[in-house]
């Protein structure tokens, strides 16, 4: 029997209790999406909704997701990555409790293992975060 986990963990090198997208949504040219709903069980919720770690964890899984994809579709193995630096984070609220984070990564360079990357956080039409990260592939 397959669990909702299951196509996703596919794409990404975490595994239970730390995974922290629950699907890969697709992807055009440089833009790719995933989803979240955010669960009391998670490991990052803390008090009433997740924590801001919690959601630069979902930011930087939801671009593994897209690596792992495109790992996957030219028949490579995922690689781990690690988050190489945080820039121009700005959270403006912590999702609750069953809210359905949609997430978009815009690949803004790629060098030699090494990505560039703007991701966005909404709740429905609200974006509660964003910022830029790099992260580098083992």
């Amino acid at each position: 029997m397959k669990n909702e986990n299951d196509d996703i963990l596919e794409l990404l090198p975490q595994r239970p209790p730390i995974v922290m997208v629950d699907s890969f949504d697709g992807m055009e040219d440089t833009r790719s999406y995933t989803t979240l709903t955010v669960r009391r069980d998670n490991l990052f919720f803390n008090g009433e909704a997740l924590d801001e770690a919690g959601l630069i964890e979902h930011m930087a899984q939801s671009a593994a997701a897209r690596a792992g994809y495109l790992a996957r579709m030219n028949n490579e193995p995922v690689r781990l990555g690690f988050i190489g630096s945080v820039d121009k984070f700005v959270l403006h609220r912590r999702p609750v409790e069953g809210e359905v984070l949609h997430t978009e990564v815009d690949l803004l360079q790629q060098v030699v293992g090494v990505s560039l990357i703007h991701v966005s956080v909404r709740v429905n039409e609200e974006e509660i975060a964003h910022g830029n990260m790099k992260i580098l592939l083992q």
